[in-house]
């Protein structure tokens, strides 16, 4: 294994264990994070920490990011002492954030064009339990030979690594991601709503279903949470309707109908109008169990 100097950015619970596995599988590891309190855990088992996002780009070969949208990643690449103003190298950067497919394309176009460093987009799903048993899915999008360049890397937490396109394509992918986990999630608390008002014992369905077509990672999860009213460690109802809110503006861009999707959004809206985002991607069963029953 050729050792790589590697940055990592955005250092909350995914980006957190991400960068611990980078750095467990021998790797020289620098780090940064808005709060830097979030560095303490990692400097204190070997990584170093940069002063700023430039910094960090010019110590690496792979800059990967893990944040909170495509702001917040338009501020870390292309802000004051951002990425894009690290002197020029053959370098990647790979994202793992969640953000808009047409903004990556844009900001890919930039970056090459500041610094010669070449976009990775490369969205994740499994979530925290994913990432810690080295479970995730990753849908990348960008050149093969660099996807190829940085297979090794993935590998220390991830069970795939799909190559679906040019840069934007693994973006896209996710939204598809979440459009099928929204979708799935809102007939989910539909039917475990309607089987316990008809009186079935709705908490025993995941085993009843298990195996059968309607069964699925979110089944056996979230519903599990659902007919618990366990609403604990739940990804806040706002980051789902930042995804949701992408896939319908990609729907009128592509001229795709959704319909679905933007039903499950305007629950996902309710959750949150309702002070209940914290409930999360489980919330729309909430929602259902502060009707009254007819």
């Amino acid at each position: 294994m050729t050792v790589k100097q590697i940055g990592f950015i955005g250092l909350g619970a995914m980006g957190q264990v991400m960068a611990r596995h980078l750095l467990e599988g021998g790797h020289a590891l620098t780090v940064w994070a808005r709060r830097a309190e979030s560095t303490a855990a990692l400097a204190q088992a070997g990584a170093s920490v940069a002063a700023s996002p430039a910094d960090l780009t010019a110590a690496c070969e792979v800059v990967f990011l893990c944040v909170t949208d495509t702001a917040a990643v338009e501020e870390v690449v292309f802000g004051s002492n951002g990425i894009a103003s690290a002197a020029p190298a053959a370098r990647l950067l790979v994202d793992h954030s969640t953000i808009h497919p047409l903004s990556t394309r844009t900001f890919a176009e930039r970056l090459e064009a500041a610094n010669g460093t070449r976009w990775i987009d490369a969205p994740v799903s499994g979530g925290v339990v994913g990432v810690e048993n080295r479970r995730l899915v990753v849908m990348a999008g960008g050149a093969a030979e660099d996807i190829a360049a940085i297979s090794d890397l993935l590998g220390l937490y991830s069970q795939r690594v799909t190559h679906l396109g040019a840069c934007g394509a693994g973006q896209a992918s996710k939204v598809a991601n979440q459009m099928i986990i929204g979708g799935t999630v809102g007939v989910v608390a539909e039917a475990l709503n309607y089987a316990a008002n008809f009186g079935v014992e709705a908490s025993v369905l995941p085993d009843a279903l298990a195996g059968g077509w309607a069964d699925s990672a979110v089944l056996q999860h979230h519903a599990r949470h659902m007919t618990a009213a366990d609403y604990r460690e739940e990804v806040n109802a706002k980051i789902m309707i930042k995804d949701l809110d992408i896939a319908t503006d990609l729907g009128r861009a592509t001229g795709s109908p959704m319909p679905v999707t933007a039903l499950v959004q305007q629950l996902y809206r309710q959750l949150i109008a309702s002070g209940d985002a914290d409930k999360g991607q489980s919330g729309i069963m909430w929602l259902y169990r502060q009707t009254p029953t007819p």
